[in-house]
Formats: structure tokens, C-alpha cells, sequence
């Protein structure tokens, strides 16, 4: 594909496919040619708003859309599994939202169809493909704060939505975990890898979704990890990572920073941040953009984002959510 526009696909109109959209034809080297959702009106109005060409009133035909060279999976993650499985077997590359899918098992059958059929599939986890997150991991690779011994991360807002709600609604993977908790979890495992134990404790509403989690994740190496979500409160949605010689603290929005700080025992903090050419801090262009990169290489997953971190994060959350006892229709136990 070198020299040439990739050609993007949109399955789902709602508000993250619409973000993403915005922000992917600004990209001078992407065309949106294609949309589709469940039924045809909601995909002609996307269209329209977006000067789509095509507009299906089906994922079936999009997936079967030869001139679409990557499909952008947004529906709710209860459905990604079939969505994102249904553009592989047909052939597509997929750029799939987080979390990847409700549980590892699902992850797992479609890292297999895309390892199986030589395509190119990447979850759309933002966060490592932000600049500052980048640039943070780098200095820590490079031993600026030393071994990393302990990682702080939360994710936390009042939603005040009522029990018929996706984020109440078991069916649709409702809870602060799957939503906000893949957040901190992704951070911690992008820094420390999978962790080696999971205790979690939650609150759970009356559906049996977790109003609130919080886990503490540990390693063999003696590392831990606090990772908090809740969507009864706004936290600080911070963190801090803290190695055998340093700390590095994030604060607002640690997930799309415009800055951090590294404090060094004897030396002046030092404030990082963001570079005026990156764009917005919430931009997603970077992970379209990482997709582009990789599939012009030929490549089948991005290494800013590779399949097996996406499966130890389902893994984890697995973990968690078998911790808290939350259970989503038609799981086993």
C-alpha cells in the first residue's frame, strides 16, 4: 500500500465513530469511503455529515466492501466480537475499540482469524500511541527513575445514569471496569507487562455491574499496581510511577497527557511537555494514523499495540471482573 490513501471503513454511528471519524479526515492520507450501521438511515446521516460515498444499512456489506482497505470497529464492546469477526472473515484489516472485546476468550478467536488469514487488526487503545505516553515509556526504558516498582492509575466519573443505561446494562458489558478501568490496567501492563497476581474488590449495583473497582495487581519482581475505576465519582484520573530511583507524575487525563514531571533524588523536577505540532492532547489522528504506518508496511499488528498485550489486558480484566464476581449473559460460572 506504500504511496497510496488507505481507504477506511466505519462500522457504528455513534459518538466515538463519529470522533474518530472527525479527527481521520484530517489525516491528508486517509479517505472514509464506506459507514454502515444496523439500518440505513443512521448510516446515511453519518455520511452525509462526513462526505462519506457509501452508506449500508448492514455490517455484512461493508465487511464485503472490496474497496475498503481497514474497517474502524465502534460499537458497544459487547458487540466487537461479532463486528470485528465478521470484517475478518470477509477479508478486512480491523482497528477495533476498546476494550478489545468482553473477555479474553473472544479476544482470543479474533487474534486467531486475524493470525489465521494473514490481516492486519490492532485495538484502537489510543493511549500507547499518544506522543507524551511514548515519550514517557521511553525515558523509563531508558532508566530515568531506575526498576519500576510501583504503579498508581484511576479513571473515575459521576455518570448519574439510570439501571437501562450501557454502562448498568450486563448484556451490553456494563460496569466501570471494561469502560475506565481498561485505562489504568492498559497503563500498568504497557510499563510492567502482565501482572503475576490480581486481588480486586468492588461495588456492584443492583444489575451486578461494578459501580466502582479497585486492584491491586502485583509481579514476581516485587512491582505493584493500585488501578481504580468507578463511574460514581470523578477521580483525579491521575497516576504516578514510581522505580528504584525516581517517580513520574502524571495528573489530569494520564491517559492523554499534555504533561508529566520526573522528580530525581538531588535533582530539580523536570516538567515534559507536549509538542504544539502533536495536535490536541485527545486527538485520536495518532493511532489512525499507527494503523496507516503498519499496514503500509505490510504488517499485520502494530508493535506500539501488539495483539499479545491486548490479550494479557483481557486476561487481567478477566481476572478482575472473576475477583469482583461479574459475570456478563451467556459466560460460564
Amino acid at each position: 500500500m506504500t504511496g497510496q490513501n488507505v481507504r477506511w471503513g466505519i462500522l457504528a454511528t455513534g459518538g466515538m465513530a463519529a470522533t474518530f471519524t472527525a479527527d481521520l479526515v484530517d489525516l491528508p492520507d486517509a479517505e472514509v469511503v464506506a459507514v454502515a450501521s444496523r439500518s440505513l438511515e443512521p448510516a446515511k446521516a453519518f455520511a452525509e455529515r462526513f462526505g462519506i460515498p457509501r452508506a449500508y444499512g448492514d455490517w455484512e456489506s461493508l465487511a464485503r466492501d472490496e474497496e475498503v482497505d481497514i474497517v474502524y470497529v465502534a460499537t458497544p464492546h459487547s458487540a466487537h466480537r461479532a463486528a470485528a469477526g465478521l470484517c475478518l472473515e470477509a477479508g478486512r484489516n480491523v482497528l477495533c475499540e476498546k476494550p478489545f472485546t468482553l473477555n479474553a476468550r473472544e479476544a482470543t478467536e479474533l487474534v486467531g482469524l486475524a493470525r489465521d488469514r494473514g490481516l492486519f487488526l490492532m485495538e484502537a487503545m489510543w493511549m500507547y500511541c499518544h506522543p507524551m505516553v511514548r515519550r514517557l515509556k521511553a525515558l523509563i526504558d531508558d532508566g530515568a527513575i531506575g526498576e519500576v516498582r510501583t504503579v498508581q492509575a484511576d479513571f473515575g466519573l459521576a455518570a448519574n445514569v439510570p439501571a437501562s443505561h450501557r454502562l448498568r446494562d450486563p448484556a451490553l458489558g456494563g460496569g466501570a471496569l471494561l469502560d475506565l478501568g481498561v485505562y489504568p490496567v492498559s497503563f500498568t501492563q504497557l510499563l510492567l507487562g502482565e501482572p503475576s497476581d490480581v486481588v480486586a474488590k468492588a461495588t456492584l449495583s443492583e444489575e451486578r455491574v461494578d459501580l466502582q473497582t479497585g486492584a491491586l495487581l502485583s509481579w514476581e519482581s516485587g512491582a505493584v499496581a493500585s488501578v481504580h475505576c468507578s463511574i460514581v465519582g470523578g477521580t483525579a484520573t491521575s497516576a504516578s510511577v514510581t522505580g528504584s530511583e525516581g517517580r513520574i507524575d502524571i495528573p489530569y487525563g494520564f491517559f492523554f497527557p499534555d504533561r508529566f514531571v520526573l522528580h530525581r533524588e538531588g535533582r530539580d523536577a523536570e516538567e515534559f511537555t507536549a509538542d504544539p505540532a502533536d495536535g490536541a492532547r485527545n486527538t485520536l489522528k495518532h493511532e489512525a494514523a499507527e494503523a496507516m504506518r503498519a499496514l503500509r508496511a505490510g504488517g499485520t499488528e502494530s508493535p506500539l499495540v501488539p495483539l499479545d498485550g491486548t490479550l494479557a489486558v483481557m486476561r487481567t480484566l478477566d481476572a478482575i471482573r472473576d475477583r469482583i464476581g461479574v459475570r456478563y449473559p451467556g459466560e460460564a460460572g
